[in-house]
C-alpha cells in the first residue's frame, strides 16, 4: 500500500515538474517573440478560416506585427528554399501532403506546441516538423430547393441513380476535387492506390449527363448550375453561411464513407523571427486559436478537446458525422495515383460527357 502510495505521489511530482517546465519554458519563447516584434506569414489570409482572429489575438497579447502573403502550398515551400538566409516569411501554411515535402527539402524547423499529445498521431510528424491544425473533409453541398426532401443524397450510393447535377470541380488543379474522387473510392471499397470505384461511379453519372463540368462555388449554386457539390466541408459552410438564402443549402458527411485531410503550419528553417513563429503555433493549437479556426468553419484538430461557444460550435458539423471518415494511409502511394489522375479522368469520365 504504501509502495503504491509513493509511486502515485512521485508520478504527480513528476507531472507537477514537467508543467512548471512547461510553463516556463512557454514564458521564455513569449518573451524571445516578444523581442522580435513580427511575424510574417505566407498562404495564411485573413479571409481563409478565420486567420485575421489569430493575428489580431497576437497582436493584441504578444504586440507582434504582421504581414501575410498569399500563395499555393507548393510556391511557399519554393520561396523558403529559394530565399534561404535572406528569408522574408516566417510561418507558412500548407496542405497535408505538402507537410512531407517541406521536410524531404529541408527547409523547416520542428516546435512541438504544448497540446502535442491531443493531436492524432495521423495528424502530424513525429518530429514535430508539422502537425495538422485544422482538418478537411470532403462533403456534400445540396440545393434543397432544386431536389425534391427525399432525393436529397446522404451517401456516395445515393449519387448514382439520382436526377440532379453533381459537381467535383476540376480535379487536374484543385487538391478538393481529387480528395473527392479517392473519398468516393474509398466509400466503395478502393484506396490511395485504386481509384477505380469512384472513376466507374463518376463515369456512370457522366453518361446519364448529370456530371457538371463547373466548379462547386457560391456563383455556380446559386445560377442553379449546381444541385450537389462535392466539397471540403469547411468550404461546404463558407458557402452556406454567405448564400443569399442559407436554409436553402445543405451540407453533410456523405455516411458510407470519406476522406479527411487538413492543413498544416511549416516554420521556415531560415525564419527572422522563429520564436514568433513558434508561437504562433503554439496559439493556433491553444483551445483560443483553435475557436478562432473554427470560427472561419475549420474544424479544429483538437475539436473533441476543446469547449467551443455555442455560436462557434453551430457554425461546424456535428462530432458524429465524423465518424466514418479515413485519413489518408500511404500519402507516397496517393502522391503518385493524384499526378496519374488528370488523365485517366479525361480518359475514363469525362470521354462519358453527353
Amino acid at each position: 500500500m504504501k509502495q503504491l502510495f509513493l509511486a502515485s505521489l512521485l508520478g504527480s511530482t513528476i507531472a507537477m515538474c514537467t508543467a512548471a517546465m512547461a510553463a516556463d519554458e512557454l514564458k521564455t519563447l513569449e518573451a524571445a517573440a516578444k523581442a522580435e516584434g513580427a511575424v510574417n506569414s505566407v498562404g495564411m489570409p485573413d479571409d481563409w478560416a478565420n486567420w485575421k482572429g489569430t493575428w489580431d489575438d497576437l497582436a493584441k497579447t504578444y504586440g507582434l506585427k504582421h504581414i501575410d502573403t498569399d500563395m499555393s502550398s507548393a510556391q511557399e515551400i519554393a520561396k523558403f528554399a529559394a530565399e534561404k538566409d535572406n528569408a522574408s516569411a516566417d510561418i507558412g501554411d500548407v496542405g497535408a501532403a505538402f507537410g512531407p515535402i517541406a521536410v524531404k527539402q529541408g527547409v523547416v524547423q520542428p516546435y512541438k506546441p504544448t497540446t502535442w499529445d491531443q493531436v492524432p498521431d495521423w495528424a502530424k510528424d513525429k518530429d514535430g516538423n508539422w502537425a495538422l491544425a485544422y482538418t478537411g473533409t470532403i462533403a456534400f453541398i445540396i440545393n434543397k430547393k432544386l431536389l425534391h426532401g427525399s432525393e436529397a443524397p446522404t451517401k456516395w450510393a445515393d449519387l448514382k441513380n439520382g436526377k440532379y447535377k453533381v459537381s467535383i470541380g476540376d480535379v487536374s488543379t484543385a487538391a478538393q476535387a481529387a480528395n473527392g474522387v479517392l473519398a468516393a473510392a474509398l466509400a466503395n471499397g478502393g484506396d490511395e492506390k485504386n481509384i477505380q470505384p469512384a472513376l466507374l461511379m463518376f463515369a456512370d453519372i457522366a453518361k446519364q449527363g448529370r456530371l457538371s463540368m463547373a466548379n462547386p462555388t457560391i456563383a455556380t449554386m446559386e445560377k442553379g448550375e449546381i444541385e450537389v457539390g462535392v466539397v471540403w466541408d469547411f468550404n461546404g459552410l463558407s458557402y452556406k453561411a454567405k448564400m443569399a438564402n442559407p436554409d436553402d443549402y445543405t451540407v453533410l458527411i456523405p455516411s458510407d464513407g470519406s476522406v479527411i485531410s487538413g492543413y498544416t503550419t511549416i516554420i521556415n528553417k531560415y525564419a527572422k523571427n522563429p520564436n514568433a513563429a513558434k508561437l504562433t503555433r503554439e496559439y493556433i493549437f491553444s483551445d483560443a486559436g483553435q475557436t478562432n479556426l473554427a470560427r472561419g468553419n475549420a474544424r479544429p484538430i483538437r475539436a473533441e478537446h476543446v469547449k467551443l461557444p455555442d455560436d462557434v460550435k453551430a457554425k461546424l458539423l456535428p462530432n458524429e458525422q465524423y465518424k466514418g471518415v479515413t485519413p489518408i494511409k500511404d500519402a507516397d502511394a496517393w502522391e503518385k495515383t493524384s499526378k496519374s489522375l488528370p488523365q485517366k479522368w479525361q480518359e475514363e469520365v469525362i470521354i462519358n460527357m453527353q
